[in-house]
């Protein structure tokens, strides 16, 4: 079985040091997500700006580091799905500071976080990975308009307490822990009941 190649581990530190500077002095509007276990997991949540269809959605944004990084440009990735031209329906993301702009001699995950949050204000829908959004936006902007509000509505906006993520999946820590703390208390009365008719 051949071994897939790996990210050199040098670049551990490097990487530690970046999220914990931008945690340190965040970004407006993004908020990192720091994985102690595994320094290459970079995700953030990206707040949906202002005057945007995606005003008030949260948007998870991952960063996929190839083998030859920095050499070779890392990969965005939309967790959450969202109507726009430069991210297809998988979430993949087209930007050109990943592209042909990326310099393996001058990158920061601050840049890239940036980058792709300013997308989100002003799309490119000449190179789109969305051909319908793209097109919308280039010929029917408020269609396009109304289209990304609602999936943002659907996808990305907490709505009873939970936050629509990804693929229409609930994500909430605190109701998980809710439901478990109630299972543990019936648990425990159920167990109290046992014992009472035991006597």
């Amino acid at each position: 079985m051949i071994q897939e190649p790996q990210i050199n581990p040098q670049l551990g530190p490097v990487i530690a040091k970046q999220i914990q500077n931008i945690i340190k002095q965040p970004i407006d509007g993004v908020h990192m997500i720091f994985n102690e276990q595994d320094v290459f997991d970079i995700q953030a949540d990206i707040e949906g700006p202002v005057d945007t269809p995606f005003q008030g959605g949260i948007f998870r944004c991952k960063l996929i580091l190839p083998p030859q990084f920095p050499q070779v440009a890392p990969k965005g990735l939309f967790n959450t799905k969202i109507f726009h031209p430069n991210v297809s329906e998988k979430g993949e993301i087209c930007v050109n500071t990943l592209k042909k702009d990326w310099n393996p001699l001058q990158w920061s995950l601050k840049n890239i976080f940036e980058v792709i949050k300013c997308l989100l204000i002003v799309p490119f829908p000449e190179s789109s990975l969305n051909e319908e959004a793209g097109k919308l936006f280039m010929e029917n902007y408020d269609e396009y308009f109304k289209r990304a509000k609602l999936l943002t509505s659907i996808y990305a906006i907490k709505q009873d307490g939970n936050v629509l993520k990804g693929n229409n999946q609930n994500i909430n820590d605190d109701v998980d822990k809710k439901n478990k703390l109630t299972q543990t208390q019936q648990k425990k009365e159920n167990d109290q009941k046992k014992w009472l008719k035991r006597i």
